[in-house]
């Protein structure tokens, strides 16, 4: 073979490396560039997410200390706790010691706190009456549930055939009762449809005896604080973006 002919088959050779070079350099940019368009849509997708999140946990904030305003002004000794969720109402207020019957002073305040919750959650929540929310401001971040719980003390009830989740579970369920006794309503109000199985009411009942002290139980004091009900409000997640 001639050196002319080298060297055309060398120069062809070169040319094609080079032709493969600038496809693979395309496609690593081409690749490069989906790459960044996925990250900024994810990232926009979480950043969406997040925002959601603490919009609805700032409108979980606004109705607890709604209700703390509403209920103490009409004379309701009742506590908001933001940072878990609750509107707590003290045991002494609502049972005697070791008893699940709600007191005459506890009725008195639960009349009270059946219709501020009606109130407060009526915009955070379905209904199967439109008419339920009329007036309600467009795109209030829903209510998920709404758990009414249970706490004792760790002392156990002596002589009465039951221990502190027989006991926490019935002041639960006896205070549900109460609530959607005086205020019906409570009953409609339900969370946003799912897809699977629609929407469900908001209310629910859970006891916890006295696995969740909120201070040591060195002292009466402690064990009275760590006897109450806590109404937990929890919102709804977002939603995931159409398409």
């Amino acid at each position: 073979m001639s050196f002319s002919g080298m060297r055309l088959r060398r120069s062809r050779a070169d040319s094609e490396d080079e032709s493969s070079f600038i496809a693979m350099t395309d496609l690593m940019v081409g690749l490069v560039f989906v790459f960044i368009v996925l990250l900024v849509f994810f990232a926009t997708q979480y950043q969406q997410a997040a925002t959601a999140l603490v919009d609805a946990e700032r409108s979980r904030d606004d109705v607890l200390a709604a209700l703390e305003r509403r209920l103490r002004a009409e004379g309701v000794e009742v506590e908001a706790v933001p940072e878990q969720g609750v509107l707590r109402l003290p045991d002494e207020i609502l049972f005697a010691k070791g008893s699940a019957v709600i007191s005459q002073r506890g009725h008195a305040a639960l009349v009270k706190v059946a219709r501020a919750i009606e109130q407060e959650l009526r915009c955070h929540t379905y209904a199967r009456d439109p008419a339920a929310r009329a007036g309600c401001p467009a795109g209030a971040d829903p209510v998920d549930a709404v758990f009414i719980e249970g706490h004792t003390d760790s002392d156990p009830i002596a002589g009465q055939g039951s221990d502190n989740w027989d006991l926490s579970s019935d002041r639960a369920a006896n205070t549900y009762r109460a609530l959607v006794g005086y205020a019906p309503d409570l009953t409609s109000l339900r969370n946003r449809p799912h897809q699977e199985g629609g929407s469900q009411p908001i209310l629910a009942v859970s006891g916890y005896a006295g696995t969740r002290p909120l201070v040591e139980e060195r002292t009466e004091e402690g064990k009275r604080r760590n006897r109450r009900i806590d109404v937990r409000i929890i919102m709804a997640t977002p939603e995931a973006p159409d398409g």
